[in-house]
């Protein structure tokens, strides 16, 4: 469960390294988000080349989490770490590449973009 202030690493290589949640959108009032969700974060830790400034306010969608996911078939999904991929406002990812695995459950929230350019899609 991702939570406000929960640093999140990020997944791709758009530039930025860490981001800390401000905000978990669309999920009423369920306390925290799951993978799936859109969150509202800032930028904390960022490649020295990056474009994007430290303390930026950014969007991603959570492609890992430590918290155990419950699938259709009863098993459960969990990661070694809370990741995040950054978004753009039409849904599409800012990087071109996207670092290690991610849930399958991202295909049904409509995510095809970022499980095509996944290397390990769990």
């Amino acid at each position: 469960m991702i939570q406000q202030r929960t640093i999140l690493k990020v997944a791709d290589n758009s530039g930025a390294r860490e981001v800390r949640c401000i905000a978990i959108l669309k999920r009423g009032k369920a306390k925290g988000g799951r993978i799936g969700d859109i969150v509202v974060g800032s930028v904390q830790k960022r490649l020295p080349t990056s474009d994007i400034p430290k303390g930026k306010v950014v969007r991603g969608v959570i492609v890992r989490s430590r918290d155990r996911l419950r699938r259709e078939d009863g098993s459960y999904i969990r990661f070694d770490d809370n990741a995040i991929v950054l978004i753009n406002d039409q849904m599409e990812p800012l990087g071109t590449r996207v670092f290690g695995p991610v849930a399958r459950e991202l295909r049904a929230k409509g995510f095809l973009r970022i499980i095509s350019l996944a290397s390990e899609v769990l």
